[in-house]
């Protein structure tokens, strides 16, 4: 936080070409936002500019060299390089996606040396990131690298919250993926962020299962009956709150979801398609289970309306919304629980 209690808002601008800019620039021309954030762009005065002037946008930013001398009050541009990249709207450039990635490993630079408190990225194209130093097929396989804990991609809102037993696998690969470690990993680290980043004590979560129907008793598939019901029972009768696996075609439609916390899916379309469809423009995708906070919006670069002015920022206003108050919930579960293990030992 800086001087003022404000949390400093750290923000990679994603692939140039696409609307990243466009929706960070929008959130932050409602000058309210900056009561609640000290808000630091990492791109370039010149690149910021560009963008403002190309979409019509009016704000006035602070132009530094590092987050550490970023001001409240004001929209900070950190100036992560000195020339003018080529932007083409709406195509897919090996320079864009090169200094997509140079924006984000500057902001995660900042984040682990604490000179911003969290972390929200514009979208990426994860064809033209790939390079010799950038092998991720996305933001949250990068973030488990670079920063502790076991990640977990979870699509949340203030009603639904979905997270992912593989994410960026093949679906032909995500059956051999699935295992009991694996299963009890991602159950864990989605309990500990339900109760330490969202207040909830007692998380109650539902398992769908990998197969049409979970599997039919098995006449469709083995995995629910070998590797899936074992595990649920094992950790339901070790006192977790973990249920299913329930068949996923009708899962939402029924409003079953409704009387869960959060959804653990077993693969990525599983979970994003009905994610989406019931909280497209509102989701936020937050990697959980990590040291920091780390927010997306629930979208991708959207090349077809880039540069045309019409992209909707609601979503990545959500994703900055959501990693405050992430940020806060962690904190304070932290010092509540360390006043707790201090109170504890006052009393040996």
């Amino acid at each position: 936080m800086d001087e003022n209690g404000k949390i400093k808002l750290g923000i990679s601008v994603g692939d140039l070409n696409g609307i990243g800019c466009e929706v960070i620039l929008k959130t932050f021309e409602d000058s309210r936002m900056l009561d609640f954030c000290t808000p630091i762009i990492f791109a370039s005065n010149k690149t910021i500019s560009f963008q403002r002037t190309e979409l019509g946008i009016e704000l006035n930013y602070n132009g530094i060299g590092e987050a550490a001398k970023a001001l409240d009050g004001k929209i900070n541009v950190v100036n992560v390089w000195k020339e003018v990249p080529e932007v083409k709207f709406g195509e897919a450039t090996e320079e864009a996606g090169n200094y997509a990635i140079q924006s984000l490993k500057a902001a995660v630079s900042a984040l682990k040396n604490d000179e911003i408190d969290v972390l929200v990225t514009a979208p990426i194209n994860k064809n033209n990131v790939q390079a010799e130093d950038f092998k991720f097929p996305g933001h949250t396989d990068y973030l488990a690298q670079e920063l502790e804990g076991e990640s977990l991609m979870f699509m949340v809102t203030d009603d639904l919250k979905v997270g992912l037993l593989t994410d960026h696998v093949a679906v032909k690969d995500a059956p051999a993926a699935i295992n009991p470690i694996l299963i009890r990993t991602k159950v864990r680290t989605m309990e500990k962020s339900l109760v330490m980043d969202f207040g909830i004590r007692r998380p109650k979560i539902a398992l769908l299962g990998i197969n049409p129907h979970s599997g039919d008793n098995g006449v469709i598939g083995q995995e629910e009956d070998e590797i899936l019901r074992p595990v649920i029972k094992e950790m339901s009768d070790a006192g977790h709150l973990v249920f299913g696996p329930y068949a996923a075609d009708s899962f939402f439609g029924s409003d079953g979801y409704k009387n869960f916390d959060a959804i653990l899916a077993a693969y990525h379309d599983q979970g994003l398609i009905p994610f989406k469809t019931l909280s497209f423009g509102k989701g936020v995708n937050f990697t959980a289970g990590l040291s920091k906070v780390r927010t997306s919006p629930d979208h991708g670069t959207a090349f077809e309306i880039a540069g045309k002015g019409v992209a909707d920022p609601s979503s990545f206003k959500e994703a900055v919304f959501t990693a405050l108050h992430i940020f806060k919930h962690r904190k304070e579960y932290q010092d509540l629980t360390e006043n707790t293990l201090q109170k504890q030992k006052a009393r040996r």
